[in-house]
């Protein structure tokens, strides 16, 4: 619309480069306050809940991190996340589902797992890869606005018209399709960085079985669906928490944030 306004498709472009930068500065440094927010969650000390204060203590001594911040989220379902920009700013937050469910070993391995995401800054790879493919969708508007606003006042003589048009039209479909191949990637990494926070889990503990014990229970819990989570934090669970039925079809794994928690459990419990 400001391109519209000031008459030039490259204001709007950068104009929406700039913001894009900015939003995800902003999301950077204050989103995981945001989240916590979100999500209800509430910071708990040692005096609160000893047992779940020093687990979440002694794996981060294991991992060589500095402790992050517990939070709770009162929920029935079992579930779990971690957030921060860095180890340094970094918070995990378990239900109390999870809480009052799992036993020792099986909360070891859902904290491992979350702690894993912040020695490996997941939350980091993400914000690169989301903002990566950004760049990939902002440039395919770029060469199809280009060819919109430029390439049709061209000559058209010597077939130049018939080239314009047949490159207008490539613009257009990667425009259409960039979007799309964006989230595929970015949902593959996702999953990616879920068996990579397995695996390095259960390498934390020593005990791959109790993870996997753990993500059987989250499987075939009654509650599978957090209510306080969305779209927006679905993919920082330890499993999708939006989940009102288990993934069938390949296409709906190519579109998860998860990988099917099943493959999960046979990796872990091929350890």
């Amino acid at each position: 619309m400001l391109g519209v306004i000031w008459g030039s498709w490259l204001i709007g472009i950068i104009f929406a480069f700039v913001i894009a930068i900015i939003y995800c500065l902003i999301s950077y440094y204050s989103g995981d306050k945001a989240i916590l927010s979100l999500s209800k969650a509430k910071e708990i000390e040692k005096k609160d809940d000893p047992f779940l204060v020093n687990t979440v203590e002694g794996l981060a001594i294991a991992a060589g991190l500095p402790k992050p911040k517990v939070y709770v989220i009162k929920e029935n379902s079992i579930n779990a996340f971690a957030t921060g920009r860095d180890p340094e700013h970094a918070a995990i937050t378990v239900t109390s589902g999870a809480r009052e469910k799992l036993n020792r070993q099986e909360l070891e391995g859902v904290i491992a797992h979350e702690m894993s995401h912040i020695k490996n800054r997941d939350i980091l790879v993400m914000m690169v890869t989301i903002m990566l493919f950004g760049l990939i969708v902002l440039f395919s508007q770029v060469m199809l606005r280009s060819f919109m606003f430029g390439g049709g006042r061209r000559d058209n003589r010597n077939g130049g018209g018939l080239v314009i048009l047949i490159i207008l039209v490539i613009a257009l479909i990667a425009a259409i399709l960039a979007p799309l191949l964006a989230q595929l990637i970015k949902f593959a990494i996702s999953r990616q960085r879920e068996y990579l926070a397995d695996a390095n889990g259960a390498l934390l503990t020593r005990y791959p079985p109790g993870l996997a014990s753990a993500l059987k229970k989250i499987k075939n819990d009654s509650d599978k669906v957090v209510d306080t989570a969305n779209r927006a934090t679905a993919s920082l669970y330890i499993e999708n928490p939006l989940r009102h039925k288990e993934k069938t079809s390949w296409l709906d794994n190519l579109f998860s944030t998860h990988p099917p928690i099943e493959e999960r459990i046979k990796k872990l419990e091929a350890m």
